[in-house]
């Protein structure tokens, strides 16, 4: 999957993962490959990136909003 988080002022991530847990409004949620195409708000709290190495991230954000559609997740942050 190709993920982007972006703020207003620039792109802080970008690049391939196996998974994304973010802080949703209605709870957190994870996104896997192949998820179903999804538009969420985001609360407070802490987005969490496994790499296709395996690698992990951590960006803890004020809010936002996420749009995955066809394995391209682009996440929208206040600040991070």
């Amino acid at each position: 999957m190709f993920l982007e988080i972006i703020t207003p002022d620039k792109k802080i991530f970008e690049g391939e993962v196996k998974r994304v847990q973010l802080p949703g409004s209605k709870g957190s949620f994870e996104i896997l490959k192949n998820h179903a195409p999804i538009i969420s708000t985001l609360d407070k709290g802490t987005i969490k990136i496994v790499d296709e190495s395996g690698n992990v991230k951590r960006f803890d954000v004020d809010g936002g909003v996420i749009e995955n559609k066809t394995n391209k997740i682009i996440v929208l942050v206040e600040t991070a």
